[in-house]
């Protein structure tokens, strides 16, 4: 089964990082990775923080994204006595289901469509953290399912509207894929006293089963970073291989090259069609709306040749599916799929 409906990773990973597991020495797990006389977390924060020159004091590491999403809510969210959260319209189910977790409110701001894009409505934004007043307010950026991302200067400005009791959690899981230049995390880290920004090594390095993500948070959120620190360490394997991966970043960015490459293949091809609609995407996967009338047939077509697309549900987005960049062949096949079910109802 070729798996394109969970943003996975369908390439090879890096040269340094198979090297790094085959090289792994054995004997380094008899010591916690904690570096006791330098009171830093890991070798995996210290790289961090010079990677993106960042106190590595303001350095987390988690297990996975989702770990430290997990972590955030559940502690902003019970802390104070205020349980609501912020979250885009058009997002990652789990956001909802976290906030559930622990009794939490979630409500939505808006995000509409923009031409052949999705965009964050920045006065709804205003609108909704005046009338909510929640805890935390995250943004996606890129989103997940729509694709759409803001830039540094779109976010600074978003942040400076923000009231300083409110949480800034930004997710920016699939942030590598448009951001070469992450000099901007530095800044607005140090920049606002209520700032989270997350990634992960799980979609532009492809290490989703490593569970390795990390967040820098801002300096005045020593209280919070102290609760997710662990104190004697994380996982020296997986900290090894994530540092082989962030120093393999021309690997990782030749496989985002190809899948711009195919990208570009769908907007032209799928684009093409009566009642087919592919929007701009910011990460490894693109949003296509297609004629609902299809639904079945695309869905059958799909399971006979061995395919999972993502067919969304939402309100709003009922009409669409969500399709993970794979390899060229993969991405030939799901385009072939399509092409010749939409000409046969033509």
């Amino acid at each position: 089964m070729n798996y394109l409906d969970r943003n996975e990773y369908n390439f090879t990973p890096s040269a340094e990082v198979i090297e790094a597991y085959k090289h792994f020495d054995p004997k380094t797990l008899g010591f916690y990775t904690r570096i006791y006389d330098e009171g830093k977390k890991s070798i995996f924060s210290v790289y961090l923080a010079e990677h993106y020159g960042i106190d590595e004091s303001q350095v987390l590491l988690g297990y996975g994204g989702e770990y430290l999403l997990k972590q955030v809510v559940h502690y902003f969210l019970t802390m104070t006595g205020n349980n609501r959260m912020l979250i885009p319209k058009f997002s990652w189910w789990y956001y909802q289901s976290v906030a559930a977790e622990v009794d939490g409110e979630t409500y939505q701001y808006p995000i509409y469509e923009n031409g052949d894009t999705f965009s964050y409505d920045f006065d709804g934004l205003r609108k909704a953290l005046k009338d909510v007043k929640p805890r935390i307010l995250l943004l996606a950026s890129p989103n997940n399912p729509t694709g759409n991302c803001l830039t540094p200067e779109e976010l600074d400005c978003l942040l400076a509207e923000v009231p300083n009791d409110v949480v800034t959690y930004v997710d920016e899981a699939y942030a590598s894929y448009v951001n070469e230049d992450s000099s901007y995390v530095k800044r607005l880290v140090d920049k606002y006293p209520n700032l989270i920004i997350a990634r992960t090594l799980s979609k532009f390095y492809g290490l989703p089963g490593l569970r390795m993500g990390f967040a820098f948070v801002s300096k005045g959120m020593e209280k919070f970073a102290k609760f997710s620190n662990v104190y004697l360490g994380y996982n020296r394997i997986s900290e090894d291989i994530a540092i082989a991966a962030l120093k393999s970043e021309a690997h990782y960015r030749d496989v985002a090259n190809k899948m711009n490459a195919d990208r570009r293949m769908y907007e032209n091809e799928l684009g093409a069609l009566p009642g087919f609609k592919v929007y701009r995407s910011a990460a490894n996967f693109i949003l296509v709306k297609y004629p609902i009338v299809l639904k079945e047939r695309l869905q059958q077509a799909f399971k006979d040749e061995d395919y999972k697309v993502k067919f969304m549900n939402e309100p709003d987005l009922n009409t669409h599916m969500r399709i993970t960049l794979g390899r060229p062949e993969q991405n030939r096949m799901v385009a072939d799929t399509i092409l010749r079910i939409a000409k046969t109802e033509a």
